[in-house]
């Protein structure tokens, strides 16, 4: 029976290999100390966190995530260690909310390898608090226990590891958040999920037994963070642990958003035949519309895909520790050493370990094999804004006369299935910038790629989102512009150039560079300036009120600093007036700028024009391959959109 914790009571905990899985609503460091019989950490040695994730019999995420799951082995922990202490706090510098007081309540809960829950702790009551000490697992009389802690530091991380006697807590706490923001580089934001909705169960087996809290005090909307730069960015994080798989299927019950009045139930599939699973059916999660329920859907398939395989490579993970455990019980004795004593133990323990990985395999099999009949129903059924260039919603695609929820940028797959591939959808308007990576990354397929011709397809890529854009927007409410400096993108932006669909020619020089980022800078500053006076109407007759997207090549060629500087003013305040920025840029070459540029990366989402290993799920933090959106050989159907949209906009006097 699971024990619903309070601030300050324990319970007994009946095992020692645990899981602590955190659920907190929006993306948060989660780390733990270890200390000894006063709770004094001994040094940086004795702590877990983004920046060095693990320690013996301990594991925590490598970023900043809506839900963790920390792995703990009570007898493998260094000698000395009587105490763990789970902390949680709020991301630095990211764009999300400051204070505690201002998300839903954190929930953590204590489960074992089998997802079962031993107790669960509600952090209630918070308020200006950034960082918090969630719980603690301690050791009395050789019994290990679980307390209920919600200790909050409106001081933040530095506050709370200085309360625990941490040298150099500052400094440290300025480590994890650095960390942090490499990580919120490159991950991937969860979808907006409305308090009070539903949660997913997994093939895990867990669930999510949050009781009702209050509604959080109002707070801006979440930024998109891909994480853009590795998604979740950068340097490819190692999975968080999870629990091993479990036999039962998948469920397909997604999120619910919340309205003021029940959407439209979602389509139903045929009853199951007895011992066969449920058929998918497209568009059965919960919404107003279809697009609405094939959002959520297409989110569930990703956070179901993300928790299965976590819980293979879990159990993977588990099975090989358990056999070395066991050889090294068996091996210690002397006499096992030597004859068929100490054979005979090496093979039962693989044999273990086969039978472990067996089972885990097969599960995740299951659960891989309803996904990919979910993905054949889904794929189809979607709309041309949710839709691949290959898929023929394309060729009957009219101009729509509303803004769709989102907007598909690529496809992500895991190694254990690389055919399995989920959409990845940004929701529109978009809340941060694209970056179109064109230099040579990590993968193996842009160190196969010719430096000039990686150049050419990131562009290629960039005007291939511009022109999705376009036509995913009714006739002139969404405007492009294009500022490219030495004109090197000619054949690239030609589909653009010739349908027309331009805000005006692609700007060159520094003339043409400085024209365009004073004409947008000058747009945020008048909208900002009508929405704070609450003026609308005071706007000036020829501003273009609709979204606007600037497309830049090969930054930071052609760019002073002032030219710099407004393109970070844009990046910062652009998205919360409609401008938006698409850039096309390798790193590297930009690293001339020193530091002044890295707040400019870091609010854009990193995507590759090859695939690459970069982008992390909110949930887990494992590396996905992102594969770019590519226009079928042969095919003409940008040529086609670009068309259709300038065709709807002559028609509509734009």
């Amino acid at each position: 029976m699971t024990a619903e914790l309070v601030r300050g009571q324990n319970h007994t905990l009946p095992q020692t290999r645990l899981e602590i899985r955190v659920s907190a609503g929006t993306p948060v460091v989660a780390g733990a100390t270890l200390g000894d019989e006063r709770g004094t950490v001994r040094g940086v040695e004795w702590i877990a966190h983004p920046g060095s994730p693990q320690l013996p019999g301990l594991e925590v995420s490598q970023q900043a995530a809506a839900d963790h799951r920390l792995a703990v082995d009570l007898e493998a922990l260094p000698a000395g260690a009587h105490r763990v202490t789970v902390l949680l706090a709020l991301p630095v510098g990211a764009g999300g909310p400051a204070r505690f007081g201002a998300v839903p309540a954190p929930f953590v809960a204590v489960t074992g390898l089998d997802g079962a829950e031993i107790a669960t702790f509600t952090l209630t009551g918070l308020d200006a608090e950034s960082a918090v000490s969630a719980l603690e697992l301690y050791r009395r009389q050789d019994a290990w226990k679980v307390r209920a802690v919600g200790q909050g530091y409106a001081g933040g991380l530095a506050e709370m590891l200085a309360d625990q006697g941490v040298a150099e807590a500052t400094g440290l706490a300025g480590t994890i958040q650095e960390a942090v923001t490499r990580g919120l580089a490159r991950s991937v934001a969860p979808p907006h999920r409305p308090q009070g909705g539903d949660r997913v169960r997994h093939a895990t087996g867990s669930a999510d037994h949050r009781p009702p809290t209050p509604p959080p005090a109002p707070e801006p909307p979440e930024p998109l963070t891909d994480p853009a730069t590795a998604p979740q960015p950068h340097t490819a994080p190692g999975p968080a642990a999870a629990g091993p798989a479990s036999d039962g299927p998948i469920n397909y019950a997604h999120p619910r958003r919340q309205h003021a009045a029940p959407p439209s139930p979602p389509p139903t599939a045929p009853p199951a035949q007895p011992g066969q699973a449920a058929q998918p059916v497209a568009g059965d999660a919960t919404g107003w519309s279809m697009d609405e329920r094939l959002y959520n859907q297409i989110w569930g398939m990703f956070e179901d895909l993300a928790r299965a395989v976590a819980a293979y490579r879990s159990a993977v993970d588990f099975a090989e520790s358990r056999m070395d455990q066991e050889l090294d019980r068996a091996l210690s004795d002397p006499r096992n050493r030597i004859g068929g004593a100490g054979d005979r133990a090496r093979e039962a323990a693989r044999a273990k370990r086969d039978e472990l990985t067996s089972r885990a395999r097969e599960a995740l099999d299951r659960d891989l094999a309803q996904l990919a009949a979910e993905a054949a129903v889904v794929e189809p059924a979607l709309p041309a804004a949710y839709a691949g260039w290959g898929n023929p919603v394309w060729h009957a695609h009219r101009v729509p006369m509303e803004i769709p929820m989102a907007l598909r940028i690529g496809d992500l797959h895991l190694p254990e299935r690389t055919d399995l591939r989920v959409p990845l959808l940004v929701r529109l308007p978009l809340e941060r910038g694209i970056w179109v990576d064109s230099g040579r990354t990590a993968s193996e397929a842009a160190a196969l790629t010719d430096t000039d011709r990686l150049r050419g397809l990131a562009m290629e890529t960039a005007v291939a989102h511009a022109a999705r854009l376009l036509a995913v927007y009714p006739p002139g409410e969404f405007s492009v512009h294009v500022i490219d400096p030495a004109g090197a993108a000619a054949g690239p932006l030609a589909p653009l150039v010739d349908a027309g669909v331009l805000a005006g020619p692609p700007a060159a020089g520094a003339g043409g560079v400085a024209s365009v980022l004073a004409h947008l800078t000058r747009r945020v500053d008048l909208v900002q300036m009508a929405v704070r006076a609450g003026a609308a109407d005071s706007l000036p007759p020829d501003l273009d009120t609709g979204e606007q997207l600037l497309l830049v090549n090969d930054f930071p060629h052609g760019f002073d600093d002032r030219a710099v500087t407004q393109l970070r003013y844009l990046a910062d305040e652009g998205p919360a007036v409609g401008v938006h920025l698409l850039m096309v840029a390798d790193r590297e070459e930009a690293s001339a700028y020193g530091p002044v540029l890295d707040p400019l990366w870091r609010s854009l989402l990193r995507i590759t024009p090859v695939a690459d290993s970069h982008l992390a799920d909110p949930w887990v933090g494992h590396a996905w391959t992102y594969e770019p959106l590519a226009v079928p050989p042969g095919s003409r159907v940008l040529e086609q959109v670009l068309a259709a949209v300038a065709a709807a906009r002559r028609a509509a006097g734009r």
